[in-house]
This record gives structure tokens, sequence and C-alpha cells, in this order.
């Protein structure tokens, strides 16, 4: 078998069949899908069982109390046969070559791990190109699991943390840190639908403290491989930079209580900003923002992110 594609069911009766749909009509055949109900109160479950019945050497299913899409993904870790594991969101879709194109990238290279670009699909029936990496640092794309393939033998114990947001972060981080050869495919292949509320486009401000929780099990995984500079990359980038953007535009109460503590994280793990390698390499406007949100001078990075935005 090369590839398992495991897919966690929550509530997901409306978009299902045409993330399915996507799987099973592939250019690429062996696969295997794995559909894990966690818990859905919907109708679900019996769509899950009428693809089981209809493709039984194809789809195999299972079914758990609810416990979080980090939770069910391991389920489907344990059960996937694969030599190859994709991990898609179920209410999200695929180009019909796209496991075809990415392991033969993965073939051609003998890749650990192969990431493609994404499109985002709005209700309203906007487009937006989501390329994978912006930057050249191996970490760059360590955010979704779900526009990546990860060898079965790279996996190895590693799983999903549970119970906590960022758990794609966490999962992709270390894999990519132990990869010894990650590759992209440059189209947009994986297609996020847009207009339910993520983690990014959330207004709870203290569960964005959940990034903490998940960079200090990274900066342990870090270091115990010798990886410190992949930790502080992310740090500057994910922490420092992205989380405290997100929140500084937040109407959340709280929130100006939460981008402390993300600041003094950071400012306790990196003492000296302008010491550090990532921050060094990062790009002059790059470094603005985060000196600037460093500095707790948040609400003047997001006018100086505007006047960077304009002069495009």
């Amino acid at each position: 078998m090369k590839l398992s594609v495991i897919v966690p069911v929550y509530k997901a009766e409306e978009y299902l069949r045409e993330c399915v749909n996507s799987i099973l009509t592939q250019t690429m055949e062996d696969l295997e899908l794995i559909l894990i109900n966690d818990g859905s109160p919907d109708n679900s479950e019996a769509i899950m069982r009428e693809y089981a019945e209809k493709y039984p050497q194809k789809v195999r299913t299972l079914s758990i109390d609810n416990g979080g899409q980090g939770r069910a993904r391991n389920f489907g870790i344990d059960m996937a046969r694969g030599e190859f594991l994709s991990f898609i969101d179920s209410d999200d879709w695929l180009e019909s070559d796209t496991f075809e194109l990415m392991l033969k990238a993965a073939d051609e290279n003998n890749a650990d791990i192969v990431v493609c670009d994404m499109e985002k699909r709005f209700d309203d029936g906007r487009r937006e190109y989501v390329k994978a990496a912006i930057q050249s640092h191996p970490m760059a794309s360590a955010g979704s699991a779900s526009n990546k393939i990860f060898r079965r033998a790279l996996v190895g114990d590693i799983r999903f943390p549970h119970g906590v947001w960022y758990e794609d972060f966490d999962f992709s981080a270390k894999l990519l840190m132990l990869s010894k050869k990650t590759v992209f495919v440059e189209k947009p292949l994986y297609i996020y639908r847009c207009g339910q509320q993520s983690t990014m486009t959330n207004n709870n401000a203290k569960k964005n403290l959940d990034i903490l929780t998940v960079m200090e099990d990274i900066r342990t995984f870090a270091e115990t491989h010798g990886r410190r500079d992949d930790y502080e990359f992310m740090l500057i980038n994910h922490v420092l930079l992205d989380s405290i953007k997100r929140l500084a535009v937040q109407t959340a109460p709280d929130k100006d209580e939460v981008i402390k503590k993300l600041r003094d994280h950071v400012r306790e793990q990196i003492p000296d900003l302008n010491k550090c390698e990532s921050y060094r390499n990062e790009s002059r406007n790059r470094r603005i923002i985060m000196k600037l949100n460093y500095m707790g001078l948040e609400k003047l990075s997001i006018a100086v992110l505007i006047l960077f935005s304009n002069k495009k």
C-alpha cells in the first residue's frame, strides 16, 4: 500500500461527500481511506458507512468518542498500512492529481515529506493562492499537516497532541526537523474551504496561549535533536510575528494580557533579539515588525504592516 489518507470527521455531513469523492477519484489509485468518526452528532457516520459498503477494499472506518481532531488522527495513524500518510480535513478537498504528483515527487527525490501549495475558497466565491513556504528556511512550511504527505517510517511514534490548538504545527514541525529530504510541489493541489471559524480567525484570545504549550513541546524536541535554531525560527515567526499580529486586531477584552504573555515568553527564550541568528536572517520588513512586537509596540506594528501592504 503506497498511501493512507486519514480524515477525522466531526459535524461534516454537509461537505463530507465532496471531500471523500475527491480522494476516491484520485489518479493515483494505490491508497486507502481511513475515516475516523470523532463522536459526530450529525449524519456523518451514516455517510461513512455508505462509502465503506460501496468501496470495501479501499475505505475503512472507525467511530470513537469525541476527543478532537488530533486524537482522531492518531487513531488513524495506528490503523494506517501505507508507506506514506496524508491528513485531510473533512470540509476540504483535493485536485484529482494531488497524490500522483506528490508521490512522484517523493519517489524521484527519495523525500520524507512532500508539501504542496493550497488554494483558499471563500463562501463568496473568492479564491486565494497560498504558497506553502514564502521563506527559504526548512521550517517555514510547518503550519498545516493537510498539504503534506509524510513517510510512515519517519512518523514513527510521533503523534498529534490533543486538547490544544496548533496540533498540526506541533506534528509537522517535529517531522520537518527529522526529515532528511523535504520537497515542494508548487501547485495549489489542496483546496481549503474558508467560511468557518478556525484557529487563525478566532476571537478567543486566551486560547491562543496554547501556542506556548506547543512551543515548549517543540523546544524540548528540538533541543533533544540539536535543532535549537529551528525552534528559534518558529518562535519568532509563529509567536512574535504571526500570533501577536493576529491578536492585535482582535476585539477580545483580554487580548492585551495575552499578547504580553506571548511577548514575555519570547523574551525569556531570546533575551537579546539582535543576537538571534534567525532574526538576523529575516527580511528587513519582517525584522521591523518582529522588533516592534518584541518592544511591546504591536499597535504600531499593525500600522507599519498596512503601510508595507500599500507599497506592494
